[in-house]
C-alpha cells in the first residue's frame, strides 16, 4: 500500500536550511493499522503531511497504491488525497454551523456523489460510529469524543484505500479516547489501512505495529 524509500524533507527560511525528515524508508501492507511515534519537533508531522499528499518530499520516493505520489503536480495530488486519502485531525476540523451529517456529506459533495446518495452514506456512518440518535446535532452541540466521531466518519465517507490519523484522542478524555480506537480498531478489520500519529504510548500500543521517529530519522 506504502512505500517510503530514502525520504528528506529540507525547508528553507531566509537561507538557512532546516533538515526535517531524513533518510526515511519503510512500507505498510494493505489492511496494517500502524502508529508513528515521535518527541515534538521529531518530523512525523512533516512524514504525515508527504503521506497524506499534502506535501511532496525534497528526495527520495513516495509510493502509494504503485503511484509515485512525490513525483505529481498540484492537480494530480488534489485528486489523490479525494479519492485515496480519509484524514482525520486532532482538531476535528467540523464546520459549526453544519450539522454532523452536512459535515460528513461534504467531501462526497467535492466528489460530485448525488446527494441522495450523500445523505445514505453519510447516515451509514454515522451510524456506525455510533451517532444515529445525533445526526442532526451542530458540531458545538457535541462533546469532543463525539466531534471526533464525526471527523472518523466523514474520513471513511469516500471509503479511502489508507486512512490518516493526526493525534486523534489528543483533545478527548481518555474514557473516549479508548472508544475511539475501538471504532479504529473495527475500521482495520473491514479492511481499512490506518496510519496513526501519536504521542501517547497507551494509544500506540492499539496498532499493529509502530514505527518511532527521532530527529527526522527512522529510529526503531
Amino acid at each position: 500500500m506504502i512505500r517510503a524509500d530514502k525520504l528528506a524533507k529540507i525547508y528553507t527560511n531566509g537561507g538557512v536550511a532546516t533538515v526535517a525528515l531524513e533518510d526515511v524508508s519503510f512500507t505498510i501492507a494493505d489492511g496494517e493499522f500502524v502508529a508513528i511515534m515521535g518527541p515534538s519537533g521529531s518530523g512525523k508531522s512533516t512524514l504525515m503531511h508527504i503521506l497524506g499528499a499534502l506535501d511532496t518530499p525534497t528526495s527520495g520516493d513516495y509510493l502509494l497504491d504503485g503511484q509515485n505520489v512525490g513525483k505529481m503536480n498540484q492537480d494530480a495530488l488534489a485528486e489523490v488525497r479525494n479519492k485515496k486519502i480519509g484524514f482525520i485531525f486532532q482538531a476535528y476540523n467540523l464546520l459549526p454551523r453544519r450539522t454532523a451529517v452536512q459535515n460528513v456529506m461534504l467531501p462526497m459533495a467535492y466528489a460530485g456523489i448525488p446527494k441522495q446518495e450523500r445523505r445514505e452514506r453519510a447516515l451509514k456512518y454515522l451510524t456506525m460510529v455510533g451517532l444515529g440518535d445525533r445526526l442532526d446535532h451542530f458540531s458545538n452541540q457535541l462533546s469532543g469524543g463525539q466531534q471526533q466521531r464525526v471527523a472518523i466518519a466523514r474520513g471513511i465517507a469516500m471509503n479511502p484505500s489508507i486512512l490518516l490519523a493526526d493525534e486523534p484522542t489528543g483533545n478527548i478524555a481518555s474514557a473516549q479516547a479508548e472508544e475511539i480506537m475501538t471504532i479504529f480498531k473495527e475500521l482495520n478489520t473491514q479492511g481499512h489501512t490506518i496510519v496513526m500519529i501519536t504521542h501517547e504510548p497507551d494509544i500506540a500500543q492499539h496498532a499493529q505495529r509502530i514505527i518511532h521517529i527521532k530527529d527526522g530519522r527512522l529510529v526503531a
